[in-house]
């Protein structure tokens, strides 16, 4: 008999997942190229060059017993972490230091590390729908309890007067992701400040210490000039998420980090307590190889012209069909408003095309869909024709 804690966690396995799997069902009975499958944010666009130079050399230089072994410190290695402080100070014009980086297992290892490291039972975690789904399950890990802050569907900039009211002296973490998983949209400075203004004022009302949780792994993929403020610099209580999934397009090899700024408060203690939430949770320390491979590669990241072709196609030619949906700043989801209220229908009347795309209420935002194009731009230009006949369905 499984815990009773997994057993709705089971039941509300993830939708994205069930979809993608759907999606290789499909295609071993229609072909691959006569499936269209949006479901996951599974980057289509190699690594880097560089990856694969990195790798080469980082092999036939470093010594094997070393490199395949544990770290000295479940952190990660020092020189790695002295590398992405520099540069991330470079960029942003910040003062971090090596002892401010925490090498994870993806932004999702990093996110159950600092909710381990934070949150205590009954601790409230507010989060901004429409929000990636794993979030609850995180919280739910450590027997926390998200809060949801309703979807803003004229622009999807949170709602901050609905934010600032669901604030209470249980709340621990809030946590942000721009650019947004499922929208695209990124969060303005404007947008930030006021965010932040809300918090510093709550924290003095309540006396507490109240923790925004950056989110990034999207930093990297936006268009049109669109900027994402670097949320240290407004709030000195933030924590940020990173992951190389995105920007060198890396998912499998699960290697990010968290950056743990000298302004949180006991930023050592929380330090500690993120090194031993890695050694705890069984990460033991991000893959070492892995490591050493994004360290050369800093400066690097995928070419997201590709990305940027397939959105301007696919947002134009759903647009098009009669179908509404808000241009993403980022990221390399669509998100598409139902043509009906439930939107579970709507994405079983696409699946009769060989559409796959994601209920938006798996990101608590009902009556919308995501479609991810991160596929090739043959998937976009030859899925078009099966979105108008399902058009025709509904206008």
């Amino acid at each position: 008999m499984i815990a009773e804690k997994m057993k709705n966690m089971v039941a509300n396995s993830s939708a994205i997942r069930a979809m993608f799997e759907e999606g290789n069902r499909l295609a071993e009975i229609y072909g691959a190229e006569n499936v269209f499958d949006f479901s996951l944010g599974n980057p289509n666009v190699p690594a880097p060059e560089a990856v694969k130079k990195a790798i080469l050399e980082i092999l036939v230089e470093e010594d094997p017993v070393a490199l395949h072994g544990y770290t000295n410190s479940n952190c990660g290695y020092a020189d790695v972490r002295e590398a992405i402080a520099s540069s991330l100070n470079e960029r942003f014009g910040t003062k971090f230091e090596g002892k401010n980086i925490v090498m994870t297992v993806g932004a999702a290892g990093g996110l159950n590390v600092i909710l381990k490291s934070l949150i205590d039972p009954g601790d409230e975690v507010i989060a901004f729908a429409p929000y990636f789904g794993e979030y609850r399950s995180y919280t739910n890990n450590y027997d926390g309890v998200l809060v949801e802050i309703s979807p803003n569907t004229v622009d999807f900039q949170p709602k901050l007067n609905e934010f600032e009211q669901k604030i209470t002296p249980k709340t621990k973490a809030v946590i942000v992701n721009t650019p947004n998983n499922p929208t695209g949209v990124v969060y303005s400075e404007n947008t930030i400040k006021k965010l932040a203004a809300i918090m510093e004022a709550k924290q003095r009302e309540y006396g507490t210490d109240i923790f925004l949780i950056s989110d990034e792994p999207y930093r990297e993929l936006v268009y049109d000039g669109a900027k994402v403020p670097y949320l240290t610099k407004y709030y000195d209580n933030t924590i940020v998420g990173y992951s190389y999934s995105k920007s060198l397009s890396l998912p499998g090899e699960r290697i990010g980090y968290l950056v743990i700024p000298d302004e949180v408060t006991d930023s050592e203690e929380v330090l500690s307590a993120a090194n031993v939430a890695t050694r705890i949770l069984g990460f033991v320390n991000a893959p070492t190889l892995q490591q050493k491979i994004v360290a050369k590669c800093l400066n690097e990241k995928t070419d997201i012209s590709f990305y940027d072709r397939n959105r301007e196609a696919l947002y134009q030619g759903l647009k098009d069909c009669g179908f509404e949906c808000i241009k993403p700043e980022g990221a390399f989801y669509l998100f598409v408003k139902s043509p009906v209220a439930d939107e579970k229908e709507f994405c079983a009347a696409a699946k009769k095309y060989n559409l796959l795309i994601v209920p938006g209420s798996s990101f608590a935002c009902p009556g919308y869909v995501r479609l991810a194009y991160c596929v090739s731009y043959e998937t976009i230009v030859n899925s078009l024709p099966k979105f108008r006949e399902l058009a025709k369905e509904y206008f």
